[in-house]
């Protein structure tokens, strides 16, 4: 339970003053039903009684009660209203507070590679997972809140005519109000883990076998896959059969309980009136008030029955919504002029590796500079990219950069139209910027003449455009944000040969101040470069330039284009 104590917690120092208002709220209109059962049972009573006799019935007073009446039910109606606008209203925008934190957790070095190759469990935690934590606020916090705070008043108000009944109908309600959603939750919470583990796989292996029946086709496996889905469905099924029992369970207990308090609040009251403690008006308001009192806790029902889900929610995103303060990313320290790129000592070892990749790795790159980086592949090539990009963390080391874009082997467009795709480099670019940018990528006829224009919608992955259509585009997102330092990370790679004539021949048009850096294992990219870096076994073994013969040796090594 540490995990729901930290979390509601993290709730109330994110939103304090409207969880507590939802919650002043629900307790308001509890009690306003409770008051409201409680004085007509006595207005009633006291009305029947009064009409036995001419004298008592013309001095009996109708008007308070009856406007009491009326205020409860006005009151009860209007906090109702007011407790839904309220407590959502905080919960919906806690639930956009918090997938806004786990997105950036999830988009901090290392964690999102680690994530890519798990897209659906990814999905998982941002929309399920967050989800169930309003349990937490919605289901248990808030009812739980109102109903306590509604039998202790309640209880308060019975002291009144006799200490003894207050006494007892709030020791009666809160031990069963509590009781029967702690022995729920206890019967609940292994059923409530086992829908959330299959909930989670029914969803990543849907998606596996929808985004992969091409795969699965092809290798012969797509009935196994679809078998693989069914039976996550089928334990599914079977958990929200045993929790669907235990809330029968559950409500058959809470219905006894209700009906206990009813019969021992009628019997007190009844003992009451014989002793001439109580009059008969009194003695119906005590038998209602104790009715209605089991109410609220009913209501926890819900809440606990899913609070096995919320607390495997809280334990998994917790340490995302509440990261411990990360060391300033490296590439954010500006290099001295009149480099473009500083590495110093660098030391990286990739997790689980037993040696390290880099280990007192340097290197410079003026401004202006257009570099290639060559190597065998597993040299680390594109690691380096990465920890200069600031999508790894070094172990050890310094390493300081201008301000740049990375156009890596995989151009990442998503379902949006295309401004929102090209907004994602600068947030403020104007259509006319835009489209300038889109011409330099060699696509602004292109779009200029589709009647959406930059509206024009893209499905997942950039689907509507070509290969070399999604890297122009790509492109035009490096044009967009106009960064000092370009990195490229095999920018051609699996590209058709005139494609990648069109592409390269971009990026020779940029100004001659912007430094490039390129990875590379092909001719046609390295030639680019007036400057090769040749990285082996973690360190840099050669650094040539144009026009030493060297130089030529090394492109005549690369593979053809």
């Amino acid at each position: 339970m540490r995990a729901l104590a930290d979390t509601a917690a993290l709730f109330f120092r994110m939103r304090r003053k409207p969880l507590l208002g939802g919650i002043a709220l629900a307790a308001l209109t509890v009690l306003a039903g409770v008051a409201l059962l409680g004085l007509s049972g006595w207005f009633i009573t006291a009305t029947a009684a009064a009409g036995s006799a001419a004298a008592t019935a013309l001095a009996f007073d109708v008007f308070r009660p009856a406007a009491g009446i009326r205020m409860l039910a006005l009151l009860r109606t209007g906090g109702r209203y007011g407790e839904r606008l309220v407590s959502h209203d905080a919960t919906l925008g806690l639930l956009a507070e918090l997938r806004e934190r786990l997105f950036r957790a999830h988009a901090g070095p290392d964690r999102a590679r680690a994530l890519k190759a798990r897209p659906a469990r990814l999905l998982h935690r941002l929309t399920v997972e967050v989800d169930a934590l309003d349990n937490l606020y919605l289901r248990v916090l808030l009812p739980a809140a109102a109903a306590v705070i509604t039998a202790a008043l309640a209880a308060l108000a019975l002291a009144l005519i006799d200490t003894r009944l207050g006494v007892g109908v709030g020791l009666g309600v809160a031990v069963t109000g509590i009781a029967l959603p702690l022995a729920l939750a206890r019967a609940a919470d292994r059923p409530a883990r086992r829908r959330a583990a299959a909930l989670e796989a029914l969803r990543m292996r849907t998606v596996d076998l929808v985004a992969g029946q091409t795969d699965h086709l092809m290798t012969g496996r797509i009935a196994a896959a679809r078998d693989h889905a069914a039976d996550a469905e089928t334990r599914l099924a079977l958990a929200d059969d045993r929790l669907n029992r235990l809330d029968t369970t559950a409500a058959a207990g809470f219905g006894a309980a209700s009906a206990l308090l009813l019969a021992g609040s009628l019997a007190a009251a009844g003992g009451l009136v014989q002793a001439g403690i109580a009059t008969v008006p009194q003695a119906a308001l005590v038998v209602l008030v104790s009715l209605a009192l089991m109410e609220p806790f009913a209501a926890l029902r819900r809440g606990v029955l899913d609070l096995g889900r919320t607390v495997i929610a809280a334990r998994r995103l917790l340490p995302m919504l509440t990261p411990e303060p990360a060391p300033p990313l490296p590439a954010a320290d500006p290099p001295p002029a009149p480099s473009a790129l500083v590495i110093e000592d660098l030391r990286f070892a990739h997790e689980g590796a037993t040696a390290p990749l880099f280990d007192g790795l340097s290197l410079a790159l003026a401004r202006g500079e257009r570099v290639a980086l060559l190597g065998p592949s597993g040299a680390g090539k594109s690691t380096l990219v990465e920890l200069i990009a600031g999508e790894r963390r070094p172990d050890r080391g310094r390493i300081r950069a201008l301000p740049h874009s990375l156009l890596g082997q995989a151009t990442e467009l998503f379902a949006d139209d295309l401004a929102g795709n090209l907004l994602l480099a600068d947030p403020a670019a104007t259509s006319d910027r835009m489209l300038a940018a889109l011409d330099r990528a060699g696509l602004g006829q292109l779009v200029r003449d589709h009647k959406a224009g930059l509206g024009q919608r893209l499905g997942e992955g950039g689907e509507g455009l070509s290969s070399g259509q999604r890297r122009r585009m790509a492109l035009a997102r490096i044009f967009l944000r106009d960064a000092p330092l370009l990195l490229l990370d095999e920018p051609t790679d699996g590209l058709d040969a005139r494609t990648a004539a069109d592409v390269l021949t971009t990026v020779k048009e940029l100004p001659q101040t912007q430094t490039i850096l390129v990875v590379t294992h092909l001719r046609r990219e390295a030639a680019l470069a007036d400057r090769l870096l040749i990285l082996e076994d973690g360190r840099i073994t050669g650094d040539l330039r144009r026009g030493e013969t060297a130089f030529q040796a090394a492109l005549d090594r690369l593979r053809p284009d």
